[in-house]
């Protein structure tokens, strides 16, 4: 069996790997574009001469191969550039709208894994049966229901028909002071995911209940609670754990439409207005960023799947 530290070493190094491919692919479609920052600075005024100059002053006539050699440098002194649309510090932007994000992203994970795990093992609990049918049916349904489709469903309904939440977070810097301006965000972002983690753990917690095991350890006068939370539980989080990080790695693309949709001012606004506007220092940052947090989240998951289902996991 593979030892640990060697597994989550060359774990680690696939995925700086990837998120270093991914870096060049945001950059070779952002050149694609029609278009650059120049065009979009210029505004209404398409003299050719001003775009020029102003293309010459961003440093957009050099080859593309320079300027990410020139940005990768200095990214190896903690320098990720400088916004091409406002001149400021690509860290600071991030920074300024890093919390709007963080704040959606943390209550969704809270609020997903206990109702995720809660409802997969409500619906194990009789696998077949009426509860298992209709709950399954349910999330199959929300499930195939698209983020922006959800909230304006729920706009449309809980803010305009029923006017009990506020339908977006224009004017509001700080959302924890207003905490329900949060609600219907979250609801959109938490939908599918909710779903997804409560049917792969209903087939875990089934398929693991079934188990000749623990059939095995019921007749020999096991308590079932023991048996469904101490045994039959621990064999469906270890894929789940793994579903949970590629879920939070969802909610990075999701919160970009959700951030549109409900005018939160968080790093999906960032990254709209900044392919917008060809701001590319600021779109690398961002595809930087959301690798990096993809890479830490599924080695993380990783190693607790490694942890639950060690023998399963060295043989990937």
């Amino acid at each position: 069996m593979t030892s640990f530290r060697p597994w989550i070493l060359r774990r680690l190094l696939t995925g700086l790997a990837q998120t270093a491919a991914v870096v060049v692919l945001v950059l070779a479609l952002t050149e694609a574009l029609p278009g650059d920052a120049a065009v979009a600075l210029a505004g209404d005024d398409p003299d050719p001469a001003r775009i020029a100059a102003i293309r010459q002053a961003l440093h957009l006539d050099r080859p593309v191969h320079e300027r990410l050699a020139q940005w990768a440098a200095g990214l190896l002194h903690g320098d990720l550039g400088t916004s091409l649309a406002s001149g400021r510090p690509v860290a600071g932007l991030l920074a300024e709208a890093f919390p709007p994000t963080l704040t959606l992203a943390v209550l969704t994970v809270t609020l997903l894994v206990p109702a995720g795990v809660g409802l997969g093992v409500l619906a194990a609990h009789r696998a077949g049966g009426l509860l298992d049918r209709l709950l399954s049916t349910a999330a199959l349904g929300v499930y195939a229901v698209p983020e922006f489709v959800l909230g304006v469903l729920l706009t449309a309904v809980l803010a305009l028909w029923l006017p009990l939440l506020p339908p977006t977070a224009v004017g509001v810097d700080n959302l924890l002071a207003r905490p329900a301006v949060l609600v219907l965000p979250v609801l959109v972002l938490l939908a599918r995911p909710v779903c997804s983690l409560g049917r792969l753990v209903r087939a875990g917690m089934a398929d693991a209940l079934a188990a000749p095991w623990s059939v095995h350890a019921r007749r020999c006068g096991l308590p079932p609670a023991r048996v469904r939370f101490a045994h039959a539980l621990p064999n469906a989080l270890a894929p789940a754990a793994q579903h949970l990080a590629r879920t939070v790695d969802w909610l990075l693309c999701g919160v970009v439409v959700v951030e549109a949709l409900f005018a939160v001012p968080g790093l999906g606004t960032v990254l709209v207005n900044a392919v917008a506007a060809r701001d590319l220092p600021v779109v690398q940052g961002l595809a930087l960023l959301f690798g990096l947090t993809a890479v830490v989240l599924n080695l993380g998951a990783d190693a607790v799947a490694y942890r639950l289902a060690p023998r399963a996991e060295a043989a990937a």
